[in-house]
């Protein structure tokens, strides 16, 4: 049983357990490796390393609640769901093609660099790619709206920023993560 193991861990351990299930909570993905764009590279993430460390016991702790906890080695993706498809979040249309676009992107990427998980574009590159297909209404789009993708599709870590500042509407990101099972976020 899952308490069990809990209790078996220090007391830092214990911290680290309760703040990143907190996170996951909030969170939904977690990543294996994170782009640290003040030192212009790429390093795993021990939040990462923690979660499947404890892997098990985390899965057990979800699943009393209606949670199930998924690790996709092949993509380097931990991701939470909700077993009754609650706790959704209704994107707007603007974001939610955003995010198709960005998915189309990294496939590309993948298969044109290989077997990487990262995949480096810019919000201009998205846009564009976006208007060669028609998803823009009058065939172009605002600032806000651009800026709220970028800030939603980050802080659920299916994007990540390249740049050490703030989101801009024309900024550099990285697609880090697979993203599997969005219609839990996006329904």
């Amino acid at each position: 049983m899952w308490s069990e193991t809990y209790n078996a861990l220090s007391s830092y351990e214990k911290g680290e357990f309760r703040r990143l299930c907190n996170y996951l909570l909030s969170h939904t993905y977690l990543v294996r490796d994170v782009y640290r764009p003040d030192k212009k590279w790429i390093e795993p993430d021990n939040d990462y390393r923690f979660v499947v460390r404890q892997f098990v016991c985390m899965c057990d702790y979800f699943a009393v609640s209606g949670w199930r906890l998924e690790k996709d080695d092949n993509y380097g993706v931990i991701s939470l769901i909700n077993e009754f498809e609650h706790n959704r979040l209704r994107i707007d249309r603007f974001t939610t093609l955003f995010l198709y676009t960005c998915r189309l992107m990294y496939e590309e990427g993948r298969e044109q660099g290989g077997s990487s998980r990262i995949v480096r574009t810019d919000t201009g590159a998205i846009i564009e790619k976006m208007r060669i297909f028609g998803l823009l209404e009058k065939g172009k789009s605002t600032q806000k709206e651009r800026l709220e993708a970028q800030r939603t599709l980050s802080h659920f870590n299916i994007i990540q920023k390249a740049e050490p500042t703030a989101w801009s509407p024309e900024g550099i990101f990285n697609r880090t993560c697979e993203g599997r099972n969005k219609r839990r976020r996006t329904g």
